[in-house]
């Protein structure tokens, strides 16, 4: 075992003794206000910036899930009977609970997902701000009176689902378990989380906490861990569970929307990303440089958002491609430990090995690499894990699989256009519709176009921009309904419409009578 494995395990021990978790299973699920111990068969988690065995959990299995959706439907009917100024109360209060674990949180979810602990950081701020956002809304969910021309009082109220599941990804394992369960609760449902099986810690720890406050109905969170054909599949099977909701892949995406549809549950789906970058020769070309690095390379690129095309007006284009592979070249690639790295590795094998193979088949059709496009050289000699320089590629064609296929890697395409119909026909020419930009100076440009592509979200001389007071989805295979924002609220709520005849004399009609369809 190398020093750097050796560091990772002795830290994760630490962290996972800091929040409670049995030494000798050090994974457990959260179920029913208690962590049990998973009963399937051996996980085994790497250590991104090695490649080395981290540590090894087993997987939920079905009749754990039973528990919890059991646990979970407990929970939400004490929940919901509560009002809705007191359900807000209390998850400001549960919140409370995370404080002073702020840094603990950060560096548990650095070591396991090797995302640098700045960022680990940024997003523990993220929770907060979501759970704030969300406690202000329960008792704001107004319903409506209908003018119903009948003698009827006709009005409409919010009801929850009941208990919902979740399914959130490796990418930002904190950031979307947030994301998911603070508006769920606000609706006032119940929960049944599965995060990725390659980063499961800090949900158990995040639901674990917010119970443990007292503030929230013991089983009203529940976290089981494992993989999608296991745990994930008996998740999405039960039938205690009213609405499903995933964040990752298309492919995943589908499975999980067939597995609702089979038992007429519904759905939104939060999936990839192909998102264009526009820059056209009239911006300001630092700014847009700038952008289109943190637009990429943030995260590692792995992100759903990602803007992994960069499409540049031709006149400018070998200028911008040019700064562009300088810029990156400068990023401090390195340790996730270290607050000077600005980029680290990624998560897993199976994405590291997927990535380069995306490279090295870009190249043999013809693309160029303009830097990058290999492991870094900055590194210590025991970080064998799966570190990527970011890398630009150029002499793209749109139609190769690098301009298509969403990568979720540190890899930019870079395409020119001739003027601003092509620019658009570009951007547009792909499955996915999850976001974009535009650089201008041209204010009516850059509206015009902006409201020509075909994405959820669309950034004006910035990019990445995201609060949890805007909605968030995608068009085609980047998914469908939304997150964050009143819209993801109301997807955790179902409108129920009820009439009260308000006639001296009442009258029943036969069909749909007095008036009314």
């Amino acid at each position: 075992m190398n020093r750097l494995t050796q560091q990772a395990q002795t830290r994760l021990d630490e962290l996972l003794s800091h929040f409670g978790m049995n030494a000798a299973t050090p994974l457990s699920n959260w179920i029913d206000g208690r962590l049990v111990a998973g009963e399937g068969d051996e996980i085994v988690l790497d250590d991104p910036v090695t490649g080395a065995t981290l540590v090894r959990y087993r997987d939920a299995g079905g009749a754990l899930l039973d528990a919890a959706a059991e646990a979970a439907a407990r929970g939400q009917a004490a929940w919901w009977a509560l009002t809705a100024s007191e359900r807000g109360r209390r998850m400001n209060r549960a919140l409370r609970a995370l404080e002073g674990d702020e840094e603990a949180l950060a560096q548990l979810e650095s070591v396991v997902a090797g995302k640098p602990v700045n960022d680990c950081r940024a997003e523990v701020g993220k929770v907060r701000e979501m759970f704030e956002y969300y406690a202000g809304w329960c008792d704001k969910q107004h319903g409506e009176v209908i003018p119903v021309p009948t003698s009827h009082l006709n009005y409409v109220r919010h009801v929850s689902y009941g208990v919902v599941g979740q399914i959130t990804p490796w990418n930002a394992p904190m950031f979307t378990c947030a994301w998911q369960l603070a508006p769920a609760l606000a609706a006032g449902n119940g929960v049944v989380l599965k995060p990725s099986e390659l980063t499961p810690f800090t949900s158990v720890v995040i639901a674990k906490l917010l119970e443990e406050s007292g503030a929230l109905p013991q089983g009203l969170l529940n976290v089981v861990n494992g993989l999608g054909r296991t745990t994930g599949a008996a998740l999405t099977a039960h039938e205690r569970i009213a609405k499903l909701v995933f964040v990752g892949s298309p492919q995943s995406g589908r499975l999980i929307a067939e597995a609702g549809a089979r038992r007429l549950v519904p759905s939104v789906l939060e999936l990839g990303g192909k998102s264009a970058n526009i820059v056209f020769a009239d911006a300001e070309i630092g700014e847009a440089v700038a952008g289109a690095q943190a637009a990429i390379f943030a995260a590692a690129g792995q992100s759903c958002v990602a803007g992994s095309r960069l499409l540049v007006e031709r006149s400018v284009f070998d200028d911008v491609t040019t700064r562009l592979a300088r810029a990156a070249e400068q990023i401090v690639v390195g340790l996730p430990s270290d607050t000077a790295t600005r980029m680290g590795p990624l998560q897993n094998r199976r994405q590291f090995e997927q990535v380069m193979s995306m490279i090295d088949a870009a190249v043999a059709a013809g693309a160029r690499v303009l830097t990058g496009g290999g492991r870094p050289t900055t590194l210590p000699d025991e970080a064998e894990g799966y570190f990527i320089a970011p890398t630009v590629l150029v002499d793209v064609t749109p139609d190769m699989a690098i301009a298509q296929q969403e990568v979720f890697g540190p890899v930019l395409v870079a395409m020119a256009f001739d003027d601003e119909a092509e620019a658009v026909r570009l951007a547009n020419a792909t499955r996915f519709g999850l976001a974009g930009a535009v650089w201008s100076q041209n204010v009516a440009r850059a509206h015009r176009v902006a409201g020509q592509l075909r994405a959820g979200t669309v950034w004006i001389n910035s990019y990445k921009a995201i609060n949890v007071m805007s909605p968030f989805g995608g068009f085609g295979e980047s998914g469908f309904g939304r997150s964050s924002g009143l819209d993801g609220l109301k997807e955790y709520s179902v409108p129920q419409s009820v009439w009260v005849e308000t006639a001296p004399e009442a009258s029943v009609a036969f069909g749909y009578g007095n008036g009314v369809g």
